[in-house]
């Protein structure tokens, strides 16, 4: 007698399954920081199994860095797209001004999962890399209006003060950003 082979079950096709475990890794971030994210809690919120993450992945450190560029790539052309009818100085601090208070569409978990990058790069020298191509794109769009040199620091203005925001019990309003761009930029309000 011959034994009848055990049925396979189908493999299940999922095209979309990295992206969308790079998407739940963004997910994680966000929730539970760098520190808190693990392969499981990924795989989990992906609705994948954890055989997913080695499978698309070289360890969490090459997934966290594909997130991360992943939400670089995100945010860089919302903040384009920010200062694109900009037109002399004045607008240009009324757009600054409004990004600071999430005028360019980034809510305080996409400024979460910034920070944690930047927290991350610190000790990872692999995620520098990312910083610094989004800062020097950040950097390209901010030289339309300033010189080099001030667009670095408007740019370390920009982050500094939503860090203020994001994390002060005292927080300031509007009207008081706009005056501090105003005068870092040197015209009036």
């Amino acid at each position: 007698m011959t034994a009848v082979p055990a049925a396979r079950s189908p493999r299940r096709y999922d095209p979309d399954r990295k992206s969308r475990i790079i998407d739940a890794a963004l997910e994680v971030i966000a929730d539970h920081g760098v520190a808190g994210t693990t392969s499981r809690r990924i795989a989990a919120a992906a609705d994948v199994p954890l055989g997913s993450i080695t499978y698309h992945f070289s360890g969490i450190e090459d997934l966290l860095e594909q997130a991360f560029r992943r939400h670089s790539e995100q945010m860089s052309p919302r903040y384009e797209a920010h200062f694109e009818h900009v037109t002399d100085l004045a607008g240009f601090a009324d757009a600054v001004t409004d990004l600071i208070h999430g005028g360019a569409g980034g809510d305080a978990r996409d400024w979460a999962v910034a920070y944690e990058l930047y927290l991350a790069a610190l000790r990872d020298p692999a995620l520098r890399s990312v910083t610094e191509s989004w800062m020097r794109r950040s950097r390209a769009v901010l030289e339309r209006f300033v010189d080099p040199v001030s667009a670095r620091a408007v740019d370390a203005l920009i982050e500094g003060l939503v860090m203020h925001l994001t994390l002060s019990t005292a927080t300031f309003d509007r009207a008081d950003t706009r005056a501090m761009v105003g005068r870092f930029l040197g015209i009036a309000q």
